[in-house]
């Protein structure tokens, strides 16, 4: 009955079909690509230990930092401006966007490269205080260029609503390959150590740029449409915002492996990571379903469909937490035995693991907010909440990390998660007219 029901729907639901195809589609495609990825972490963990991939997490970390800058916002931006002009049947407008886009990317990265390569030791020394970091960090501006443009060329594919050519890009692919160069050097040619680890990450995020490329042609020569030339300052007026924005959540998603860095030991920075992205586990399908509303709310707002938004948003909210659940409630009741999966050092993140999937539940509970702002013009409010919550987390973390390591953190997070989702909730009800947690009696 149910599944009869649930079938009639989507045959009468156009929207709804395309939301569960893609998130069907993505989820699939994601779970391989955790299983790559763990793998990865697993080998290194249990062969290497927690201090090889806290360097590691640590080395990624700047390069997630950096890579906000050189992309300035424009992944987003694009996602945007491709899902509209798809919509209107504008592509050659679509494309010229992302050229002029693409460009400023390449020469601002690669400044970005030579910058980050000099002043490593610098950022070794004095923001870590950990003078071995510098030659680990040297390595990172190697993957920068590579790793900027693939994000950029995913989200844009994203904007044409091929999530199986996003999902394979974003989460499979790299992984794959940075899998397959590490087992290489680990088992044949006999290359054990730290430094392996990052050079096989670079590889694979640099031949996973280059299949980007291949896709996202191939997409825009078999379209054309109406050209309407729009200029880099509009294109930054989106952008910019949008990179605010993306700075202040990279600064709240990595201020607390930045602070265990600078104050605590490279161990405890694996063990936390380690159990991040565990946590991240419960917002799986937050991931899986926003590949393809992302583009959907874009589309609804280009056509003023402001009841098509809602009904899009509460949609993927309910599913969000009812896939979600079940994860919580394991790691909940079995947190040492899924981070014992790594090795027993990291059985202390325990409790970290609690706190982290209680935040990660906030968050998928209350659904796809930020890009309801990002995808409707209001990247400007969105930056403000951003900043409130990046302050928050900030401040947070200062005064408990020191005395409390990855439990003060991952407890900081949990926090800065649960008010700053709730609050953005009530600012949707005041900007929309519609509330996105999720409560049945609001659905």
């Amino acid at each position: 009955m149910i599944l009869q029901t649930f079938s009639k729907r989507l045959s009468e639901d156009f929207h709804f079909k395309e939301l569960i195809q893609g998130s069907l589609t993505f989820f699939i495609l994601r779970i391989l690509g955790l299983i790559v990825g763990y793998a990865f972490t697993l080998i290194v963990t249990r062969n290497l230990g927690a201090s090889c991939w806290g360097i590691f997490a640590l080395c990624f970390t700047v390069l997630q930092i950096t890579s906000v800058i050189g992309k300035l916002g424009l992944d987003t931006a694009l996602l945007r401006f491709i899902a509209q002009y798809n919509a209107q049947g504008k592509v050659r407008t679509a494309r010229y966007i992302y050229l002029k886009s693409i460009i400023v990317t390449i020469f601002l990265s690669l400044f970005l490269c030579v910058l980050l390569y000099y002043l490593s030791p610098l950022l070794a020394e004095k923001v870590f205080a950990k003078k071995h970091l510098a030659s680990y960090l040297r390595l990172v501006p190697f993957a920068l260029l590579p790793f900027v443009l693939l994000s950029i060329n995913s989200e844009s594919l994203r904007g044409f609503k091929k999530i199986k050519e996003y999902t394979i890009l974003k989460n499979l692919i790299p992984s794959l390959f940075t899998l397959m160069f590490f087992s290489i050097s680990f088992y044949l040619l006999n290359i054990r150590n730290t430094k392996a680890v990052i050079i096989t990450y670079i590889l694979g995020v640099s031949v996973s740029s280059l299949f980007s490329f291949l896709l996202l042609n191939k997409e825009f020569n078999n379209k054309n449409g109406e050209l309407e030339k729009i200029s880099l300052r509009q294109i930054l007026s989106v952008s910019l915002p949008m990179l605010l924005s993306s700075s202040l959540f990279m600064v709240m998603s990595w201020t607390d492996t930045i602070m265990l860095g600078m104050w605590r030991t490279e161990e405890e920075v694996g063990i936390y990571n380690v159990a991040v992205q565990l946590s991240m586990i419960t917002s799986f399908t937050l991931g899986a379903i926003n590949s393809i509303a992302a583009p959907k709310f874009a589309e609804f707002w280009g056509k003023k469909d402001l009841e098509g938004l809602k009904k899009i948003a509460q949609q993927s909210t309910k599913l969000i937490f009812w896939t979600s659940a079940p994860i919580l409630i394991l790691y909940i009741l079995f947190p040492k035995f899924f981070m014992g999966i790594f090795g027993k050092e990291l059985k202390e993140g325990a409790l970290a693991l609690v706190f982290l999937t209680i935040g990660q539940f906030v968050n998928v509970m209350t659904g796809p907010i930020y890009y309801i702002f990002q995808m409707s013009n209001h990247e400007k409010l969105q930056f403000v909440l951003q900043f409130s919550y990046s302050l928050f987390n900030l401040l947070l973390n200062i005064f408990l990390i020191p005395k409390y390591g990855i439990y003060g953190a991952a407890f900081s997070l949990m926090l800065t998660y649960t008010i700053g989702k709730l609050t953005s909730s009530i600012f949707l009800k005041l900007k929309f007219g519609f509330w996105n947690i999720y409560l049945v009696k609001h659905f």
